[in-house]
């Protein structure tokens, strides 16, 4: 019986600590974003985005020259200001709007993100925007649907991103975020 009680107080004292490993995180919140493990396998398409290989966003830049090209890719924020862990490249002619596929914003990076994009687009819902981050990354999946919820309507998913392109052998530019906020 001793023996029982010391594995029983055993397992309730290990309770918070199973619990607190961030398996009991939701991967989706309320209102359909992801929100934890963002670099595992994305599904085939985003609604209501088209998905875009890449041959077919070389085709879209060539027909569509106004296409925007929008980086979602992290970037550490911490006393104010971006930390640059490593260098980052991304697709020539892009606007690096860091950290705004996470699947919960604050009112500030929310802000930064629809500022951003109205300014990018000079307030046009139907200009074609293309997102993207790496492959297997949910953070362009997500930034499609934020900007759906903001009215843009002609979206684009560039779902294996980054990687994709480079393993094409397409050229990458050095990059830094859009200043926040």
């Amino acid at each position: 019986m001793k023996r029982f009680l010391a594995c029983l107080t055993c397992l309730v004292l290990a309770l918070p600590v199973i619990a607190d490993d961030g398996a009991d995180t939701a991967l989706f919140s309320s209102d359909g974003y992801r929100q934890t493990r963002y670099r595992s396998p994305t599904p085939a398409q985003v609604e209501p985005a088209r998905t875009l290989d890449t041959e077919q966003l070389q085709a879209q830049l060539a027909a569509h020259p106004d296409t925007l090209l929008i980086d979602v890719y992290r970037r550490p924020w911490l006393h104010g200001r971006f930390v640059e862990e490593e260098p980052h490249a991304n697709l020539p002619g892009s606007l690096w709007l860091a950290n705004t596929g996470d699947g919960h914003l604050s009112p500030q990076w929310q802000a930064y993100f629809s500022r951003n994009l109205h300014e990018a687009t000079g307030g046009q819902p139907d200009r074609p925007l293309v997102f993207y981050c790496r492959s297997d990354c949910w953070l362009s999946w997500n930034a499609v649907k934020r900007a759906a919820a903001l009215g843009y309507n002609n979206l684009y998913w560039y779902r294996d991103g980054i990687d994709a392109w480079e393993q094409a052998g397409l050229p990458l530019t050095p990059a830094r975020p859009q200043p926040f906020p």
